[in-house]
């Protein structure tokens, strides 16, 4: 089934129909009206593009989108291809409607001067400041900013909001991080090391114009697509070769993030620089209450998008917020429910960003803020629901872990001995943030689920709805004074199909808890990963530990079963711990030794 807002009743007003009552009013100029450079205050050219709806009179609403890959491409003569291919979606549906859009590429990417010192460098926070000042001087900007963007630039938008300037009114972080260390690059405690350095490589390719290179990434195959456009100053194009000369000083991802393997380590030369400075949390207090937010983000979005989502919407409390989870991948490019009707999603999201704007950034009354604050995907159901919290309902289960593979509780110990060749394959939800294309997810997961050790329940009496993180508490021991434990969830269906549902993963000397800081609020089991709180295990020795899954909505169906798989890496995305010695993961069962506790419900 599609993934369309009609499913169920979740709306008042779906985002379909309220788009029905905003046509295009205006028509988009074939190119931008304006491209230039906006100066920083330590002298480093930012190269924007300002789109404005034509024949429009009066002064505008702007919304801002600050990206690092290409505010628009330069294109080969007489082709007709897509110049924006990041930015188009947001030109097309806003600009028409009466919204300024201005499109601005990072320092050090683009045809912007300067380097970028980091990933999502502070330096540019302290640049979309400068951007917003130079926005409201303009003649057709009434004062009011709104930003958004997917990845990258929703999270710029964030880091927009927490400078404080008072013109941004809104904001719409897509499939963005709340934690870059925890959210993006070391779920668990563990390094994404294959993403670092596919990133690196797309980055590369652009900062340096590095054609040959960006050819081999799907989103920009187009041989018309001949790099970053100059500014309209920039007649001859020598101000973008100066450009991309500086870009050749550019931060490398694998060696960078791979410097920080602790939460609060800092950089050697830089003890203030952790990888809290790259992280919209961190900033979190320079929002004022009055910017509202609209959290977007994926079931299979990345290795922990959708937890960023959903602590960004309980850290902001006292703004107007808006959460919304759907069955996507990183971006939405794809549908990845198992019973999707079509690859692409069919759901409005351009629909439910105009409204939100519309509400609080142009000022119009559009029912929004009665709608409900939380809408959920349930896949299986293939139906949205509405909630007015996070979690979207109390009510929760424990199942015991048996020694037979079962929950049913029987005691005794589970070992399960590390295989370092298994793998979760490449149809997962690591590919799509490398900028990978991928289009199918775990299509041959129950084979690779075989492989497993796993625990699995008895037929289903009714429909059950999971909603939220499921937490297996685990009472565990290692052969070895380190582990990577990687637990999955999948539902066995009456036909002995076995679907992947979700995922989460420690790595042990991290199992120390801590309390969620205020600025990180959020419904699972925290830790600080801080140097200070790791410790080794003592080889053999049991402890209780606790390990959140990635949230999900899923309903398994009456008849199938639940099944909880555990395993010791996943070679195709993560490194060995430790290194060269495979542990033995020991679970013991009985007296509630080893519970797996589940947000879910029967179906109402």
């Amino acid at each position: 089934m599609p993934d369309t807002d009609s499913n169920g009743a979740a709306w008042r007003v779906a985002p379909s129909a309220y788009l029905a009552t905003r046509p295009a009013e205006f028509a988009l100029p074939p190119r931008p009206q304006r491209s230039c450079y906006i100066a920083m205050p330590d002298g480093v050219r930012i190269a924007a593009d300002v789109w404005l709806p034509e024949r429009a009179t009066g002064a505008l609403p702007t919304i801002l989108i600050h990206t690092p890959y290409y505010r628009r491409f330069a294109l080969a003569p007489g082709a007709m291809a897509e110049a924006c291919p990041n930015a188009a979606k947001f030109r097309d549906a806003f600009v028409p409607r009466g919204y300024a859009l201005v499109v601005a590429d990072a320092r050090g990417t683009g045809a912007s001067f300067g380097t970028r010192d980091s990933f999502r460098s502070p330096r540019e926070r302290a640049d979309s400041a400068t951007i917003a000042d130079w926005i409201v001087a303009q003649p057709w900007s009434d004062g009011r900013i709104g930003a958004t963007g997917i990845s990258y630039p929703g999270a710029a938008s964030d880091f927009l909001a927490s400078t404080g300037h008072p013109a941004v009114r809104a904001i719409a972080p897509l499939f963005a991080v709340w934690d870059t260390w925890s959210d993006h690059y070391w779920p668990g405690g563990i390094l994404l090391g294959a993403l670092a350095q596919s990133y690196d490589d797309l980055m590369v390719a652009m900062d340096q114009d590095r054609r040959d290179m960006l050819r081999r990434v799907s989103y920009f195959a187009d041989p018309a697509l001949q790099g970053p456009a100059p500014v309209d100053e920039d007649a001859d194009g020598a101000l973008l070769r100066a450009a991309l000369d500086e870009h050749a000083g550019n931060v490398r991802q694998p060696a960078f993030v791979g410097g920080f393997p602790y939460r609060d380590e800092a950089l050697p030369y830089d003890p203030s620089f952790t990888m809290a400075r790259i992280s919209p949390y961190h900033y979190r207090r320079g929002i004022r209450p009055d910017v509202a937010i609209y959290c977007v983000s994926g079931w299979m979005d990345g290795a922990g998008y959708a937890n960023g989502a959903i602590a960004r919407y309980l850290t902001m409390a006292e703004n107007p917020r808006h959460l919304l989870l759907g069955p996507w991948d990183h971006g939405a490019r794809i549908n990845t429910s198992p019973w999707r009707a079509a690859e692409a999603p069919e759901f409005p999201l351009l629909a439910e960003l105009t409204r939100f704007f519309d509400e609080y950034l142009m000022g119009r009354d559009t029912g929004l803020r009665a709608e409900a604050p939380v809408h959920v995907f349930h896949q299986h159901a293939e139906v949205w629901q509405a909630a007015a919290q996070w979690p979207p309902h109390d009510e929760s289960a424990a199942l015991p872990l048996g020694a037979a593979g079962g929950f049913d509780g029987a005691p005794g110990q589970v070992a399960h001995r590390t295989d370092p060749r298994w793998g979760s394959g490449s149809g997962t939800r690591y590919e799509r943030i490398a900028a990978i294309d991928a289009r199918a997810y775990h299509t041959d997961w129950q084979a690779r689920e075989a492989r497993l050790t796993s625990w699995t329940g008895a037929p289903l009496a009714i429909s059950m709805e999971l909603s939220g993180h499921a937490v297996a508490e685990l009472t565990i021991a290692s052969s070895e004074p380190d582990a990577s434990v990687l637990l999955y969830l999948s539902e066995v269906a009456e036909d002995g199909t076995v679907r992947y549902v979700t995922e989460g993963l420690l790595r042990l000397i991290h199992r120390a808890e801590a309390p969620h800081p205020e600025d990180y609020v959020c419904t699972w089991p925290w830790r600080s990963f801080a140097r200070g709180a790791a410790r080794p295990m003592v080889p053999g020795n049991a402890e209780r530990v606790r390990i959140p899954l990635l949230p999900t909505g899923w309903t398994f169906a009456r008849g199938s079963r639940l099944r909880l798989s555990l395993s010791g890496t996943d070679a195709d995305h993560i490194g060995q711990h430790p290194h060269g010695r495979p542990p033995v993961i020991s679970v013991t069962t009985g007296d509630g030794a080893s519970l797996l506790h589940l947000p879910w419900r029967a179906v109402p």
